[in-house]
């Protein structure tokens, strides 16, 4: 029976980032994972990417990852334009304008990743264990205790279940989720443009659709992510190249002249998740395992982080006071504190996806004159990026 004091189900980003937070404050740590990542010198860039916010960013400078991260194809975005296509809604910012030296970073997951994986694997008190597929947990009064699927069996003070949007944790500890489809799919591909995109990330709103590039390190070089019904996904991702560059650079308002697929294109569909319990007896729950959002503000990834970043200070908190670490009752201020920033979140996202979706010109009206006036009143624009860039969510010890 090996005894630990944290066990991290889940080697993913925001796991891995709890692990490499806990490192040096004394516990024991594992991270269960199922497959380790690749080594790979590839030099097509990755299809998934994150927009890394400031917050996020601070995190992993705090972890010691970010040079490693930025050595890496890490881009740095310095404006975002978002607009409503056919009208004059529109609203743009500006890094320098906001006396800042970048809004955010475009950053492949692998690179992200492997990073983490790197730090953990160098770390004495953290134990990597791949591959590894949690077959049963127990949770008792002092320590919950797992078996894996080759036998192998551990306790643990506490539980982080890290373990994605389907978690096999939550579902054991007969947490409720609330969910509804979002009824679009993802479709994300790697675009290279005519243009360059002069490392500003773009969004534009068209009917039934949303469409995203993202900037990647090649200045001609984007990763799209197009929210679609869908059947609309569907005949995107089938129908023949030529094709689906002239669709795209039409959606796109030919922004950056005509554009060319330089990937597969993959697509998948978009869910809400929220968990009814962020915490339980020996149990925490961070990133998607606890929450999803619609991917059209780019923070799922900085609200995991962010999962993280609370967990981190809480546990070793408690640690220090020589409080036990998996009692409900003292993991219930990360669950208050986590639960209230998904729940925004969750709403905003709702609200702005149901303002822009559909043509109806009252709504179409509505939201143009909406984004004119953010574009235009002075102070909104600060404000928005404030939290955009995540910095009034940031924990404590991060400050």
């Amino acid at each position: 029976m090996q005894t630990y004091d944290v066990i991290v189900a889940g080697g993913g980003m925001v796991g891995l980032a709890v692990a490499c937070g806990l490192q040096g404050s004394g516990m024991k740590i594992a991270v269960l994972e199922r497959e380790a990542p690749q080594a790979t010198n590839d030099s097509a860039p990755a299809l998934r990417v994150s927009a890394i916010n400031a917050a996020s960013e601070r995190l992993l400078q705090h972890l010691d990852v970010w040079s490693a991260i930025q050595a890496n194809r890490a881009s740095a975005y310095h404006g975002m334009e978002v607009w409503d296509r056919d009208s004059f809604g529109r609203i743009e910012f500006d890094d320098a304008q906001q006396g800042l030296a970048h809004l955010g970073h475009i950053i492949e997951n692998p690179v992200i990743h492997r990073a983490l994986w790197q730090k953990a694997s160098e770390s004495r008190d953290i134990t990597l264990i791949t591959p590894a597929e949690l077959q049963q947990v127990a949770f008792g009064d002092n320590e919950a205790f797992v078996t894996l699927g080759d036998g192998t069996m551990m306790t643990a003070r506490l539980l982080v279940a890290a373990d994605g949007a389907n978690s096999w944790l939550r579902n054991k500890a007969d947490i409720p989720l609330t969910f509804w489809d979002y009824d679009h799919h993802a479709l994300v591909a790697n675009i290279r443009t005519e243009q360059p995109h002069d490392a500003v990330a773009r969004q534009v709103f068209h009917g039934e659709g949303i469409l995203a590039f993202l900037p990647l390190s090649d200045p001609h070089l984007s990763s799209i992510v197009w929210s679609l019904p869908p059947q609309e996904a569907t005949r995107l991702q089938s129908m023949p190249e030529e094709v689906f560059n002239q669709q795209l650079s039409v959606a796109f308002d030919m922004r950056l002249g005509l554009c060319k697929l330089e990937s597969e294109r993959k697509a998948f569909p978009l869910m809400g998740r929220y968990a009814r319990n962020f915490a339980a007896h020996r149990l925490a729950l961070v990133g998607d395992a606890a929450h999803t959002i619609h991917p059209l503000a780019g923070q799922g990834v900085n609200l995991g982080f962010m999962d993280a970043a609370e967990l981190i200070g809480e546990i070793k908190r408690l640690h220090q006071q020589g409080k036990d670490i998996g009692q409900h009752l003292y993991l219930r201020r990360y669950e208050r504190s986590r639960k209230h920033s998904a729940a925004v979140m969750l709403a905003s996202m709702q609200g702005f996806r149901e303002l822009f979706k559909g043509n109806n010109p009252a709504k179409k009206l509505l939201r143009d004159i909406g984004l004119s006036l953010a574009d235009n009143l002075p102070g909104v624009k600060p404000r928005l990026l404030k939290q955009a860039m995540g910095l009034h969510d940031l924990p404590e010890w991060l400050r």
